[in-house]
């Protein structure tokens, strides 16, 4: 793969951010996984293209949760959070990805 294939802008627009919470980190301790929020419109293999691409590493599997947005208050005025889709990628094993360096 050239230097041009795997920095399309395209997988840029797939992933939007690393999810570093509690969770995240024990997921990624114990099944070798990372946790990213993607874009609404991405499907599970231009998720996993653009992982590949975007860190040079072997994806094993790729599984999706959309969080509905919550109705919350803002300054006592009612409002309602964005939907978040979330993509658990599971790697191969010898792989790693380290989500604290950044793209």
């Amino acid at each position: 793969m050239s230097a041009t294939d795997r920095n399309k802008p395209e997988h840029y627009d797939v992933i939007v951010k690393p999810i570093i919470t509690e969770k995240a980190t024990l997921t990624g301790e114990t099944s070798n996984a990372v946790v990213f929020q993607v874009a609404k419109s991405a499907t599970k293999p231009m998720i996993r293209n653009a992982v590949e691409a975007l860190f040079g590493v072997k994806v094993k599997a790729v599984n999706t949760t959309i969080t509905k947005g919550k109705t919350k208050r803002f300054r006592g005025r009612p409002g309602v959070r964005s939907d978040v889709k979330k993509a658990y990628v599971s790697l191969e094993a010898g792989n790693t990805i380290d989500v604290n360096t950044g793209l």
